[in-house]
Protein backbone atom coordinates (compact mmCIF):
# COMPACT_ATOMS: atom_id res chain seq x y z
CA UNK A 1 0.00 0.00 0.00
CA UNK A 2 1.27 3.52 -0.92
CA UNK A 3 1.44 6.05 2.23
CA UNK A 4 -1.62 7.77 1.67
CA UNK A 5 -1.44 9.93 4.95
CA UNK A 6 1.75 12.76 5.79
CA UNK A 7 2.62 13.43 9.52
CA UNK A 8 4.65 16.53 9.51
CA UNK A 9 5.91 17.60 13.03
CA UNK A 10 8.42 19.54 14.77
CA UNK A 11 10.33 18.80 17.64
CA UNK A 12 12.70 19.90 19.89
CA UNK A 13 13.40 17.66 22.92
CA UNK A 14 11.73 14.74 20.93
CA UNK A 15 8.47 14.07 22.43
CA UNK A 16 6.76 16.06 19.74
CA UNK A 17 8.72 13.35 17.71
CA UNK A 18 7.82 10.31 19.75
CA UNK A 19 4.09 11.31 19.51
CA UNK A 20 4.26 11.32 15.83
CA UNK A 21 5.52 7.94 15.91
CA UNK A 22 2.99 6.54 17.87
CA UNK A 23 0.72 7.77 15.60
CA UNK A 24 2.23 6.31 12.94
CA UNK A 25 2.00 3.06 14.55
CA UNK A 26 -1.51 3.13 15.77
CA UNK A 27 -2.26 4.19 11.92
CA UNK A 28 0.16 1.74 10.55
CA UNK A 29 3.45 2.55 9.51
CA UNK A 30 2.60 1.29 6.00
CA UNK A 31 0.13 4.45 5.65
CA UNK A 32 1.66 6.87 7.43
CA UNK A 33 5.22 9.00 6.11
CA UNK A 34 6.70 10.73 8.86
CA UNK A 35 8.71 13.90 8.01
CA UNK A 36 10.43 16.56 10.10
CA UNK A 37 9.56 19.74 9.51
CA UNK A 38 13.73 21.13 10.21
CA UNK A 39 14.74 18.64 7.48
CA UNK A 40 11.65 18.96 4.92
CA UNK A 41 10.23 21.35 2.52
CA UNK A 42 6.72 22.08 3.69
CA UNK A 43 6.00 22.22 -0.17
CA UNK A 44 5.72 18.44 0.29
CA UNK A 45 3.00 19.02 2.07
CA UNK A 46 0.76 19.12 -0.96
CA UNK A 47 1.30 16.09 -2.46
CA UNK A 48 -0.75 14.40 0.56
CA UNK A 49 -5.04 15.27 0.49
CA UNK A 50 -4.36 13.67 4.20
CA UNK A 51 -2.41 15.25 6.90
CA UNK A 52 -1.22 14.88 10.18
CA UNK A 53 0.71 18.36 12.32
CA UNK A 54 2.31 17.85 15.53
CA UNK A 55 3.68 21.03 17.17
CA UNK A 56 4.84 21.67 20.85
CA UNK A 57 3.72 24.56 22.54
CA UNK A 58 6.39 26.56 23.79
CA UNK A 59 7.21 28.80 27.14
CA UNK A 60 4.29 31.37 27.09
CA UNK A 61 2.24 30.45 24.33
CA UNK A 62 4.94 30.47 21.27
CA UNK A 63 5.91 28.24 18.85
CA UNK A 64 8.12 25.50 18.32
CA UNK A 65 11.04 27.32 16.76
CA UNK A 66 11.50 24.22 13.37
CA UNK A 67 7.56 25.31 12.96
CA UNK A 68 8.65 29.44 13.48
CA UNK A 69 11.03 28.77 10.92
CA UNK A 70 8.64 27.85 8.78
CA UNK A 71 5.61 29.77 9.69
CA UNK A 72 5.54 32.36 6.60
CA UNK A 73 6.04 29.59 4.31
CA UNK A 74 2.93 28.10 5.47
CA UNK A 75 1.21 31.19 3.61
CA UNK A 76 2.45 30.44 0.24
CA UNK A 77 0.71 26.93 0.08
CA UNK A 78 -2.79 26.37 -1.04
CA UNK A 79 -4.17 23.83 1.41
CA UNK A 80 -7.76 23.86 -0.34
CA UNK A 81 -9.54 20.07 -0.23
CA UNK A 82 -6.54 18.76 2.28
CA UNK A 83 -7.87 16.89 5.39
CA UNK A 84 -6.08 17.88 8.16
CA UNK A 85 -6.25 16.63 11.67
CA UNK A 86 -3.70 18.25 14.70
CA UNK A 87 -1.90 16.75 17.57
CA UNK A 88 0.17 19.03 20.60
CA UNK A 89 1.96 18.78 23.13
CA UNK A 90 1.76 21.13 26.01
CA UNK A 91 2.37 21.27 29.74
CA UNK A 92 -1.05 22.46 31.52
CA UNK A 93 0.60 22.74 35.20
CA UNK A 94 3.61 24.83 34.36
CA UNK A 95 1.83 27.01 31.68
CA UNK A 96 -1.68 26.76 32.42
CA UNK A 97 -2.42 29.84 30.43
CA UNK A 98 -0.79 28.89 27.74
CA UNK A 99 -1.82 25.19 27.31
CA UNK A 100 -1.70 24.20 23.67
CA UNK A 101 -1.54 27.99 22.41
CA UNK A 102 0.57 26.50 19.27
CA UNK A 103 -2.00 24.13 18.67
CA UNK A 104 -4.76 26.92 18.15
CA UNK A 105 -2.08 28.84 16.16
CA UNK A 106 -1.53 25.81 13.65
CA UNK A 107 -5.22 25.34 13.53
CA UNK A 108 -6.34 29.08 12.53
CA UNK A 109 -3.21 28.98 10.26
CA UNK A 110 -4.42 26.11 7.93
CA UNK A 111 -8.19 27.03 8.20
CA UNK A 112 -6.82 30.37 6.36
CA UNK A 113 -4.94 28.46 3.89
CA UNK A 114 -8.22 26.69 3.11
CA UNK A 115 -7.62 23.09 5.21
CA UNK A 116 -10.57 21.50 7.00
CA UNK A 117 -9.55 20.64 10.18
CA UNK A 118 -10.69 17.44 11.50
CA UNK A 119 -10.04 14.94 14.59
CA UNK A 120 -11.06 17.48 17.74
CA UNK A 121 -10.69 16.30 20.89
CA UNK A 122 -12.59 16.65 24.19
CA UNK A 123 -11.42 19.64 26.22
CA UNK A 124 -12.68 17.63 29.56
CA UNK A 125 -10.46 15.94 32.17
CA UNK A 126 -7.89 18.63 31.63
CA UNK A 127 -6.59 21.24 33.87
CA UNK A 128 -5.39 24.32 33.03
CA UNK A 129 -6.77 28.33 32.99
CA UNK A 130 -6.10 29.49 29.51
CA UNK A 131 -5.67 27.62 25.77
CA UNK A 132 -6.14 29.33 22.06
CA UNK A 133 -6.42 25.71 20.87
CA UNK A 134 -10.12 25.39 22.55
CA UNK A 135 -12.81 25.90 19.85
CA UNK A 136 -15.04 28.67 20.34
CA UNK A 137 -17.31 27.08 23.13
CA UNK A 138 -14.31 25.64 25.34
CA UNK A 139 -15.41 21.94 24.78
CA UNK A 140 -12.95 20.92 22.70
CA UNK A 141 -9.09 21.09 21.20
CA UNK A 142 -9.09 21.38 17.82
CA UNK A 143 -6.72 18.79 17.68
CA UNK A 144 -5.24 16.14 19.84
CA UNK A 145 -3.87 17.61 22.97
CA UNK A 146 -0.87 15.45 24.77
CA UNK A 147 0.72 16.71 28.23
CA UNK A 148 3.80 14.46 28.47
CA UNK A 149 4.79 16.22 31.13
CA UNK A 150 2.35 15.76 33.55
CA UNK A 151 0.18 13.26 31.83
CA UNK A 152 1.97 10.87 30.21
CA UNK A 153 0.59 7.07 31.52
CA UNK A 154 -2.52 8.56 29.25
CA UNK A 155 -0.72 9.10 26.04
CA UNK A 156 -1.03 6.05 24.46
CA UNK A 157 -5.08 5.43 25.20
CA UNK A 158 -5.46 9.17 23.95
CA UNK A 159 -3.55 8.42 20.44
CA UNK A 160 -5.88 5.43 19.82
CA UNK A 161 -8.97 7.14 20.37
CA UNK A 162 -7.82 10.01 18.41
CA UNK A 163 -6.66 7.97 15.60
CA UNK A 164 -10.14 6.09 15.26
CA UNK A 165 -11.86 9.32 15.20
CA UNK A 166 -8.86 10.58 12.79
CA UNK A 167 -9.33 8.03 10.29
CA UNK A 168 -12.66 8.01 10.24
CA UNK A 169 -12.85 11.84 9.68
CA UNK A 170 -10.38 11.10 6.76
CA UNK A 171 -12.43 8.22 4.84
CA UNK A 172 -15.61 10.63 4.48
Amino acid sequence: MTKSIALFYGSSTCYTEMAAEKIQAAIGADRVELFNIADENIETMLAYDLLILGIPTWDYGELQEDWENCWDELDELDLSGKRIGLFGLGDQVGYPQWFQDALGYLHDKIVGLGATAVAYWPAEGYEFEQSKALTQDGSMFVGLALDEENEFELTEQRIKQWTQTLLSSFDK
